[in-house]
């Protein structure tokens, strides 16, 4: 039986770690670095450090949050957000990353996907997609914070980039990003079962009902959190023991 992760996603904007609620009127919380150590020692299976600003910029700023965390923090983190080119990904891996999630650059350029996972292996690439919903089972990818259309299904292109190379899909529902509503499960289910490689559900976790949901309907393989870690809603050894609980096999 997998193991399934627990993952603390971080969303950073400049030097701080912020949260807002689908992507829009983010709030200030405070420095990720010291976010990231408590979240290691309290047992986070993962890391994610997703640069939030970066489309503006054109490039990732993350390379000193992501040095000073890997000095004392010895967990896989993956690192996203303005990322187009191999050097960008040599840059970060460098810094200490595990692995990179792309989002934009891949729309833009599929062929990047393949050249990440050639180069660094498949396990290295994160396809990242920002899923908005537009009909009953149907979900369009977006970029830039959910503000941005691209006409994609989410499905088919999920698909297409496990083709293309990506060892890992990070999985945002727009809609229920931040807002602790619980997961849009009928989603991360649609992209879970159309691709043999692991689905990171992200957006919406509110208590430890909602993560054993998406574990169990949506068929999850790792959960990412958000909101209810960083305002200490709920603790990570709150959650991998109702898990348990619940029959789940948690990691650690």
């Amino acid at each position: 039986m997998k193991n399934t992760r627990v993952i603390a996603r971080m969303d950073i904007k400049g030097p701080n770690l912020v949260k807002g609620i689908q992507f829009e009127g983010l709030r200030k919380i405070g420095n990720p670095n010291e976010f990231s150590k408590k979240y290691y020692e309290q047992g986070i299976d993962e890391i994610i450090y997703i640069d939030i600003v970066a489309s503006l910029y054109e490039r990732n700023n993350l390379s000193d949050i992501v040095s000073k965390t890997t000095e004392d923090i010895f967990i896989p983190i993956t690192v996203g957000g303005g990322i187009r080119s191999i050097e960008d990904v040599t840059k970060l891996l460098r810094c200490g990353a595990d692995k990179v999630a792309i989002n934009t650059a891949a729309l833009k350029r599929p062929e990047l996907i393949t050249e990440i996972s050639n180069r660094f292996g498949s396990q290295c690439m994160v396809l990242s997609i920002q899923a908005k919903k537009i009909a009953a089972n149907k979900w369009e990818a977006y970029y830039d914070c959910g503000r941005e259309k691209t006409g994609i299904d989410v499905v088919q292109w999920a698909r297409k980039g496990y083709e293309l190379g990506a060892g890992e899909i990070l999985l945002t529902s727009v809609d229920k990003e931040g807002t602790q509503a619980g997961f849009d499960c009928e989603l991360i289910k649609a992209v879970s079962t159309i691709v043999p490689i692991p689905v990171i559900a992200s957006g919406g976790m509110g208590d430890t009902s909602d993560f054993i949901e998406v574990v169990k309907k949506g068929k999850a393989d790792a959960v990412a959190v958000g909101s209810v870690l960083h305002y200490d809603k709920l603790g990570i050894t709150e959650i991998k023991a109702n898990a348990i609980k619940e029959g789940i096999t948690i990691r650690g």
